[in-house]
């Protein structure tokens, strides 16, 4: 067995598809280039290590039984505790983490995070990478406090250069759906709002969405009626309705990606981010700004990407258009992996 193992997993962008994860939806994301890794060396003793080596900080706890912390602290006990809990055999070892995706940015670092300490831990990536996706979820819902969906988790795990990502949450089937840009560049661009899927709006609005269903009486929020979802008391009614367009917007975008049609592409770009902005409350002043600035600099369409409540904008660019400055070209890139 090899002493030493380098785990990378990716952020994600989601092209398009947001809040619908846990709402049993339809989402189009795709795994890139920037993302974390873990470097996992073994120890002596019943302990396991781990040195966040772009923060300056560490932690140590015990392998049998970790204890519970507050932070980015709580990401590694989680993922040690979950994985034996699984059934897995983990060894002592310390864990180095460094990332190039930018935190609380929209791009998923704490996916990219959760699956790379996964990797790491098991010393492999032959894993069943849908299974691996629910225990990170686990993770981070029980452990780090974020009632996040299955999107960026499976994303990291199941992405694959020059295609995106077609999940449907309430089976989670997936299809790779190739992603020709034909010359066109997709780039974000930081709103300087940072956002934490654990804090703000975003559990404010899993809560909404639960006690939607339970009212139209479905599982998921995608299942319902249109007719009587408008029917709800606001903002229930709002929130059910943008998933319903956000899901007929994905499968438009897979149907314009197979045309070429970059430009009707754009336009469900702009008709998911006012629907992000109006009907789910989830963008900021901020990042209304991002936006009105990319679409001046020649962005065809633009939208919020990640939870909301600042972050990352994502930006489509027609050909010859340069991207504005401090902006992060991002193409579809393969999943995470020993490396």
């Amino acid at each position: 067995m090899s002493e030493r193992v380098v785990a990378f997993a990716p952020g994600r962008v989601n092209l398009i598809g947001e809040h619908t994860d846990y709402n049993g939806g339809l989402a189009l994301p795709f795994a890139i280039d920037q993302g974390v890794t873990v470097t996992a060396t073994p120890l002596d003793g019943g302990e396991v290590e781990v040195v966040a080596l772009d923060l300056g900080e560490d932690d140590r706890f015990a392998l049998d039984e970790p204890e519970r912390a507050e932070g980015w602290r709580a990401f590694a006990r989680g993922m040690v505790a979950e994985l034996q809990a699984a059934g897995h055999e983990l060894r002592p070892a310390r864990l180095e983490v460094t990332g190039d995706v930018p935190q609380g940015s929209g791009l998923s670092s704490s996916a990219a995070l959760e699956v790379a300490l996964a990797l790491a831990l098991l010393r492999s990536d032959k894993v069943d990478r849908v299974a691996l996706a629910k225990l990170c979820s686990k993770v981070e819902n029980e452990w780090v406090g974020a009632e996040t969906g299955l999107l960026d988790q499976t994303a990291s795990l199941l992405g694959r250069a020059d295609h995106a990502l077609r999940i449907d949450f309430a089976t989670l089937a997936t299809e790779q759906v190739v992603c020709d840009l034909r010359g066109w560049t997709l780039v974000t661009v930081d709103s300087h709002e940072q956002h934490s899927n654990a804090s703000g709006g975003y559990n404010e609005r899993r809560a909404e969405c639960r006690e939607a269903a339970e009212r139209l009486g479905v599982e998921h929020v995608a299942q319902a009626d249109r007719a009587a979802a408008a029917e709800l008391p606001e903002p229930l009614a709002r929130r059910v309705l943008h998933v319903l367009d956000e899901d007929a917007r994905v499968d438009a975008t897979v149907g314009a990606l197979a045309a070429g049609d970059l430009e009707a592409v754009a336009r469900l770009l702009d008709q998911a981010h006012a629907s992000m902005r109006d009907q789910y409350e989830a963008s900021t002043p901020k990042v209304e700004e991002t936006v009105a600035a990319l679409k001046e600099h020649g962005a065809a369409g633009a939208r919020i990407v990640g939870g909301g409540f600042g972050g990352h904008v994502l930006g489509l660019l027609p050909p010859g258009t340069e991207p504005p400055a401090g902006a992060t070209v991002v193409t579809p890139a393969d999943g995470a992996r020993l490396r």
